[in-house]
């Protein structure tokens, strides 16, 4: 294990038909498997959905939605804080600029902000946003 691990956040990506309650269907699965939603984000595509999750427990939750028979993969994710202020995104991606993201969401948690960010190569982003001064929140921030 390398020091960079400890900031590689274990996020499902949960594969559903693009149709009504299927959220609903998922956070049923993880209400009845006593897992904690931290943050989640939906896109669409034709004809499905891609629901990603951070829980509290990423592996029992795999389990109990794969079980009821969703597609479920993991993805390692990097959490950044960032100031919870007017130009606070502006300033964390001024420190970015050699990373390059394939997708974001963000959530407040006062008195900062977190930006959930899909990188193009983990290991780089980590290293160049810790080099840039960003504070990188690690994985048992999201246990």
């Amino acid at each position: 294990m390398t020091d960079s691990d400890k900031y590689r956040i274990k996020q499902l990506s949960i594969f559903s038909e693009n149709r009504p309650n299927r959220l609903g269907a998922v956070a049923n699965v993880l209400k009845e498997g006593g897992i904690n939603i931290l943050g989640f984000s939906i896109a669409e595509g034709a004809g499905y959905g891609v629901i990603r999750v951070l829980v509290d427990r990423p592996e029992v939750a795999r389990d109990l939605l794969t079980k009821e028979g969703f597609v479920v993969k993991f993805t390692e994710v990097l959490a950044i804080q960032m100031e919870d202020r007017p130009g606070g995104l502006f300033d964390l991606t001024d420190h970015m600029k050699e990373v390059n993201i394939e997708y974001g969401y963000g959530y407040r948690n006062p008195p900062y902000a977190v930006l959930i960010v899909r990188v193009e190569d983990i290991e780089k982003g980590i290293e160049n946003l810790l080099k840039g001064g960003l504070r990188l929140l690690d994985n048992t921030t999201f246990h």
